[in-house]
């Protein structure tokens, strides 16, 4: 008996945010079985679920310990993936449902933040053997301790590629309220062009800069295993936007797309006192403390002491300044500055490698419209410059026509 296939579907919050479209997600699923696949579909909670839960965490405490916000958290997508599986049966499918925990997701123990660790697939290939459709809990998982785990905003993104990791699945379809991977963000810029296609490296770029499409972690797990992804609208059957291995004719482009981040703090450690290993001290405490760092940059010193000033997670920033404020008094810095109104613009593609005057092209329309720039960072295939947050929406919009990336291209 020939093997089936199996394809790995998400849907996300916007897709089920109402029974209508819980619906409407079925019935796409049950079209799915009926070419042939085993399918297994990864939920996320219900259109604003997520957010409800934080703002009832935070009535009920200013600084909620992460373990008790890993286990409200969770029970998001519990109610989403017992919904569907009954969805599923009204139109006369066979459905299961599991948690993170029931299928066997396991993940360190870095609560909020959690990496998976390992998957078992012997309940999903056992409901596949009964010729169900297995539906299961994103964004969630247990260490080996069994306590409860999440994955981070966009967590069930991660859930998802790694599904398709370890059952050898053909593509990875990630479904969204839009039609696939765009030049910009279109809210912002309406003639934004979607992409046919998108490296690994151009789109890790995208998702960790602030487009909210896919989620980092899950381009790095699909790019290291080569897992084809297929980013597409819940509500259309169009073609959406494959996530794949850099092809030659990729380098052809210069600028793929354009990304802001507003969800960025900056933060400036003055006076720190310019001796070797003040700053390796400075970055170790960040570090112990699970807050990722993002651009660097550290002044020239003049008086035997310098600023150093770096940008995080606008969400990380009340630690931060904990963190900060005490590995000051270890490596005795006069003062520590905090900047939420700033935001992140990047340009990126792999063409950069390439092509010269990129930067130049971005520097001179930012000043055509008068914005000043704070901070900048580069790497191979992105340029990276931080702004005032005022300013993020026109500076995408002014970059985005400089690089002639429009619907007519």
């Amino acid at each position: 008996m020939a093997k089936k296939r199996i394809i790995v579907q998400k849907y996300g919050g916007t897709s089920v945010a109402d029974p209508g479209k819980i619906k409407h997600v079925a019935k796409r699923v049950k079209e799915c079985k009926d070419r042939g696949y085993d399918v297994a579909v990864v939920v996320s909670a219900l259109g604003k679920t997520t957010d409800a839960l934080l703002n009832l965490a935070a009535e009920i405490s200013s600084d909620p310990v992460e373990r008790e916000l890993d286990m409200l958290m969770s029970t998001g997508e519990q109610v989403s993936v017992a919904l569907l599986a009954m969805a599923l049966h009204e139109i006369g499918e066979e459905a299961i449902s599991f948690t993170g925990a029931q299928v066997g997701i396991i993940t360190d123990s870095s609560h909020t933040k959690a990496r998976i660790l390992d998957i078992s697939t012997k309940r999903i290939k056992e409901q596949f053997a009964k010729g169900r459709i297995v539906i299961v809990a994103g964004f969630q998982g247990t260490d080996p301790d069994q306590e409860i785990t999440t994955l981070g905003r966009g967590g069930s993104d991660v859930t998802a590629v790694a599904l398709a990791k370890v059952l050898s699945a053909e593509v990875c379809e990630i479904y969204t309220d839009v039609k696939g991977v765009y030049t910009a963000d279109p809210r912002t810029v309406k003639n934004a062009r979607k992409l046919e296609n998108i490296s690994y490296d151009e789109m890790l770029e995208f998702a960790s800069l602030g487009a909210q499409v896919m989620q980092a972690r899950s381009i790095e797990v699909a790019s290291k295993f080569n897992i084809p992804i297929h980013v597409r609208a819940s509500f259309c059957d169009e073609q959406g936007t494959m996530i794949c291995k850099e092809v030659k004719k990729m380098e052809d482009v210069l600028v793929r797309g354009v990304t802001v981040n507003k969800d960025e703090a900056k933060v400036t450690v003055c006076d720190v006192p310019d001796k070797p290993g003040e700053a390796s001290r400075l970055f170790a405490c960040l570090a112990k403390a699970n807050i990722n760092v993002d651009m660097i940059i550290q002044n020239v010193s003049r008086t035997r002491r310098t600023d150093i000033s770096f940008t995080v997670h606008a969400s990380d920033l009340k630690r931060t300044q904990e963190v900060v404020k005490e590995a000051n008094k270890k490596i005795g810095a006069i003062d520590v500055k905090f900047d939420k109104d700033v935001a992140k613009l990047s340009v990126v593609g792999v063409g950069m490698r390439s092509h010269s005057g990129v930067a130049a092209k971005m520097f001179g329309a930012l000043a055509s419209e008068k914005i000043n720039i704070d901070m900048i960072s580069t790497s191979e295939i992105k340029i990276s410059c931080v702004i005032r947050k005022k300013d993020a929406e026109a500076a995408v919009r002014v970059t985005h026509k400089a690089f002639g990336l429009n619907k007519k291209k």
